[in-house]
């Protein structure tokens, strides 16, 4: 009896340490689950709680107070963005190039004959007229050689009258049968000799004329003076074509701009020679934004610099107003026609990327479009683009950096005046 009762007692231990087990060591809710599984007669006679248990803890998460529910959040209200409608325009198909400016023409001017300069009228910077003296050198021997050579011009006429007297007495005599055939052949040629005598000394006497006007050195062109290099006193020698000359005449009016463009231009270099207008050409000084002047598209070389891949051209400017300068680095622009019907954007809308350019486009619906576009050429805070936009449609150029496709957008409509305001020290035209 004693180990039945004792068995009995070790399956209730056994079942009672299963019960905890399972229950994770909560003795209470054991005891609950052993209670429940009991006859309804039997279990009434067990207390709610296991013997010596005390009450089940509560959790401490249990009896911190749940948080009260967060309303949800209202949508982000969209990022504000301000946009300007894509322009159309006849754009100027403008080329640019690094040029400089050359005169039509530069004379070194030298002498012409050995002498002494006995008076230097030529000045530095001197603006001169063609025929303007510039120099005097001493002509005393030329003028002394000059009256040896009248003089002798003098002789050789009254020769010539004498020979010419005695051909026509021989030639009476001839006529009469008192004189010879010989003797009027001989009359004759002396005739002849002196009257050539006569042509020599005369062509000598123009030869030292020249010579004389040669020791007066004037201006062959007109132009501006350089540097003096020569003063009065100096022996000069004549028909040098090495050395520094006595002084350089540089012509300032008209003026010529010699540029060169890549060979893919040729034909609308071409092109703008041969139209009936001429093809302006503007030039600005280097670093500066200011025109300088205002020519015409004068000469297209007849061939392609092949180791350059560059064709040259020149440029004509009268430079009345003498703001060019020979020898002068300007850059040049020149207009070789027009693409009509050109989308136009402000600057500010196009954005530099990894594929190119790219703009973002606000749809109608009021969401944004990434769209790739092709720059043809940036001026005056204006882009031309050959692809990828229509005109009319809308462009941002204010918040682009809050934008990513198909976000919708708040939009704030600008006109392309304000947006060109807008951008500082830009001009407000298109060309």
């Amino acid at each position: 009896m004693i180990r039945l009762v004792l068995l009995l007692l070790a399956l209730v231990a056994a079942g009672a340490g299963w019960l905890v087990q399972r229950h994770g060591g909560d003795t209470h809710a054991a005891w609950t689950t052993a209670r429940t599984a009991l006859p309804p007669d039997l279990a009434r006679y067990l207390p709610e709680r296991p013997p010596g248990a005390v009450p089940a803890q509560v959790p401490f998460a249990a009896l911190t107070p749940a948080p009260a529910a967060r309303p949800a959040n209202p949508a982000a209200s969209p990022p504000l963005v301000t946009t300007v409608a894509a322009g159309v325009t006849d754009l100027a198909l403008t080329r640019s190039a690094v040029g400089w400016i050359e005169p039509m023409a530069s004379v070194v001017v030298r002498p012409r004959i050995d002498g002494v300069i006995t008076e230097q009228l030529a000045r530095d910077g001197q603006v001169v007229k063609a025929g303007d003296v510039l120099y005097r050198l001493d002509d005393r021997e030329l003028r002394a050689q000059i009256a040896r050579d009248e003089a002798a011009l003098a002789r050789d006429q009254a020769t010539q009258v004498r020979t010419q007297n005695d051909v026509r007495r021989v030639g009476e005599l001839l006529s009469r049968s008192s004189a010879s055939q010989a003797q009027f052949d001989v009359a004759s040629a002396e005739a002849k000799v002196a009257a050539a005598n006569v042509a020599a000394s005369q062509a000598a006497i123009d030869a030292d004329k020249v010579r004389l006007d040669y020791t007066v050195v004037r201006a062959p062109i007109s132009g501006r003076l350089g540097r003096v290099l020569v003063t009065t006193g100096n022996l000069v020698k004549g028909n040098e074509s090495a050395g520094t000359g006595l002084v350089t005449i540089t012509q300032m009016r008209p003026l010529r701009a010699t540029f060169s463009l890549p060979e893919r231009d040729l034909d609308g270099l071409r092109a703008a020679l041969a139209r009936p207008g001429t093809a302006p050409v503007r030039v600005f000084s280097s670093g500066g934004e200011a025109v300088l002047a205002v020519g015409r598209l004068s000469f297209v070389d007849s061939s392609v610099d092949q180791a350059s891949g560059t064709v040259t051209a020149w440029a004509f400017f009268p430079n009345e107003d003498d703001r060019l300068w020979p020898g002068q680095y300007v850059r040049v622009e020149v207009d070789l026609g027009s693409r009509p019907g050109t989308v136009t954007v402000p600057q500010a809308a196009v954005q530099p990327g990894q594929e190119g350019s790219f703009v973002w486009v606000v749809r109608p619906d009021r969401t944004v479009e990434r769209r790739t576009v092709e720059v043809i050429t940036s001026r005056d805070g204006r882009a031309a683009l050959s692809l990828g936009l229509r005109p009319g449609e809308r462009v941002v150029v204010e918040g682009q950096f809050r934008v990513r496709p198909g976000l919708p957008v708040s939009e704030r409509q600008q006109d392309a005046a304000e947006a060109q305001a807008s951008v500082p020290g830009t001009p407000t035209r298109i060309e």
